[in-house]
């Protein structure tokens, strides 16, 4: 009797050890418990909202900032600018070579019964320069170019705007890449080991001794980089850190008893490693995803600097610092790209810091 009572006591405090614990909190899958410790870190819930919808605009640009027009109707025909693009001028009865300025389109219009013109809420592109009627070098900020223009005239507000798509995107694009490739080799060197782990990590030795910087110098005499192409060349170089903590991973999952049941059930290698091993293994991928979000802006900024990554005119925050730096009485030109590259890098620390804290096992977090 007394066995039973003891036994009836230890679990109740097993149960109620966390006052906050509820019945439906226990049964609770495990990614939704870390969902929900995610959100309860404030900063990093609240930056992964505020980037994530920041990055779906950017895709809806040309309709929000852009040069050319959203809709024209002139004389009873509708004209889609943003969708068709070039549309020369003498199309809207302008006497002017290229395309039309839609900006002295629309104040023509404006005596015009039948004819009008809509724009985007920001009326300027990031390409257009000192060649467009009314656009000036080294214009300050104000009411007409919010963060000025830059040393040929483009408006330094779209092109920061622009800039952040491109960096995003290439950013993500070269981590997945890096990814699919680090994650692959490492989790065959931790599986495998051996004779092919110990040559493989021969390998990544060689290879990681290559001077990236030279490399990139010797590729752009060659070739004029191009966005793709540079993730190639970055892709190249950025897999060889998680190569480490997969194969580290694999060589501590393997030894356990669902791998030994899983081999001697006859299962193939591919599905022990895809279908058990790997969905075990995934927490550093997960955790060191921001981060290496954080590491492939950081390097396209630094390649636009030096004049080795994207070619102009592409908006390029790299590039906007290299001009401003040129001239630092124009300190628009400096403040502005440094400026938004401080905001966007912080925002994914935050939501890292925050995603690092959702998968510790720990109750408490230092972040809240």
């Amino acid at each position: 009797m007394s066995t039973q009572e003891n036994t009836s006591q230890s679990t109740t405090v097993i149960i109620t050890a966390d006052p906050k614990a509820t019945q439906e909190q226990i049964s609770l899958s495990v990614l939704k418990k870390r969902w929900l410790k995610f959100k309860s870190i404030k900063r990093g819930y609240y930056s992964f909202i505020i980037l994530l919808t920041a990055y779906i605009l950017s895709f809806f640009l040309p309709l929000l900032i852009s040069n050319r027009a959203v809709v024209v109707k002139y004389d009873g025909q509708y004209y889609f600018p943003i969708v068709q693009g070039y549309i020369p001028g003498n199309t809207f009865g302008e006497d002017v070579p290229g395309e039309a300025n839609y900006r002295e389109l629309k104040e023509r219009f404006k005596s015009t019964p039948g004819n009008w013109v809509i724009m985007p809420l920001y009326p300027y592109g990031p390409l257009e320069d000192v060649t467009v009627t009314g656009n000036k070098m080294y214009e300050q900020p104000g009411a007409k170019h919010w963060f000025g223009t830059d040393n040929t005239g483009r408006d330094v507000f779209a092109r920061l705007l622009y800039g952040f798509n491109i960096s995003l995107s290439f950013a993500i694009l070269l981590t997945i890449a890096s990814y699919i490739i680090g994650v692959s080799i490492g989790a065959m060197m931790g599986y495998f080991g051996g004779k092919f782990d110990l040559i493989s990590q021969r390998f990544i030795e060689i290879w990681a001794t290559l001077p990236f910087l030279f490399v990139m110098i010797i590729i752009s005499s060659i070739v004029r980089p191009n966005f793709f192409l540079l993730i190639v060349i970055l892709t190249l170089f950025g897999w060889i850190g998680m190569t480490y903590y997969m194969r580290a991973e694999f060589y501590r999952e393997k030894t356990k008893d669902y791998v030994a049941a899983a081999i001697s059930m006859g299962q193939s290698h591919r599905l022990i490693i895809f279908n058990h091993i790997l969905p075990n293994s995934l927490v550093p991928i997960i955790t060191y995803f921001p981060f290496s979000v954080i590491g492939g802006i950081s390097s396209l900024v630094g390649l636009d600097f030096l004049g080795f990554g994207l070619p102009p005119p592409t908006p390029s925050w790299g590039q906007m610092v290299s001009v401003g730096l040129q001239s630092m009485v124009k300190y628009w030109m400096v403040l502005a790209p440094l400026g938004a590259m401080f905001l966007t890098l912080l925002l994914i620390v935050f939501i890292g810091e925050a995603i690092r804290e959702a998968f510790d096992p720990r109750v408490y977090s230092r972040l809240r």
